[in-house]
């Protein structure tokens, strides 16, 4: 899929675990749904760190096309070093590691890690990328036509309101993880999320996607899981615009109505 469908299903699904949260008697405080739906925006972009034509590699200038030059060249040589004999050849990265579910949960484990050790500075990191990158998906069009310092500045400021929000007591800097030390530490939680939304929106393109890597299927490292070929789609089609962001929108609303208990 294109990246503002990728930030939209990311923000759709923090805020339908928002709505299970609520159900489940351990409600969200509503900073942290606001500030997860939003990492998980941005953390929704972030697999195509492999694509150097994505949304992600304009987000941070020259610093992001580099990034995800690299990262092409090490998926690739990845992708090559655990092939099988079943495994298509091919000439580059994208859709190799940095979309599969170890990819999600590494990356998700080192955002909390850095969110816990490095204290406020590192939680303000994360908020700055992750708020950069869910205006580059969600106000693409504003995005563009804006110039890439003022949408940082943005960010910066964005994560340094909220940082301070979510800091006062009660409003989730211990959302979930309680002990002493463990502030923050959901913060990978969104990221892990949004990165596997995205494999799945992928995975239901005509190309498929190898979210289960490393775990061989039909003799294939890489197996491209996806729905049946008739019902998968071509990624900007119209059934991306038409269908899929409408849904993600709606259902995005009606989550995070229940979240917040107007629904209840």
């Amino acid at each position: 899929m294109m990246g503002p469908a990728h930030s939209l299903s990311g923000a759709a699904a923090w805020l339908g675990v928002g709505a299970a949260m609520a159900a489940a008697d351990r409600p969200m405080p509503w900073p942290v749904l606001v500030v997860g739906a939003l990492i998980c925006a941005g953390a929704a972009l972030a697999p195509d760190l492999d694509h150097k034509s994505a949304t992600i590699s304009r987000a941070f200038g020259p610093v992001s096309r580099v990034l995800c030059e690299v990262v092409d060249k090490v998926s690739y040589a990845v992708y090559k070093a655990t092939r099988t004999t079943r495994d298509p050849r091919r000439s580059g990265g994208h859709r190799t590691l940095t979309h599969t579910w170890l990819w999600a949960v590494l990356i998700g484990a080192g955002a909390s890690a850095l969110a816990v050790t490095a204290g406020r500075w590192g939680v303000l990191a994360l908020l700055f990328v992750h708020l950069v990158l869910a205006v580059e998906g969600l106000l693409w069009k504003a995005a563009r036509m804006s110039s890439d310092i003022l949408v940082w500045l943005l960010g910066a400021t964005s994560a340094w309101i909220l940082a301070g929000v979510l800091d006062k007591p009660g409003n989730g800097a211990d959302w979930l993880f309680t002990a002493p030390g463990q502030e923050y530490l959901w913060l990978g939680l969104p990221i892990v999320l949004g990165a596997l939304v995205h494999d799945i929106g992928d995975a239901l393109t005509v190309s498929g996607c190898p979210v289960l890597w490393p775990i061989p299927i039909a003799g294939k490292r890489w197996y491209p899981l996806g729905p049946p070929k008739a019902m998968r789609f071509r990624a900007g089609s119209w059934v991306e615009l038409k269908v899929l962001m409408p849904v993600f929108m709606v259902l995005g609303g009606v989550g995070g109505a229940s979240a917040l208990g107007y629904l209840s």
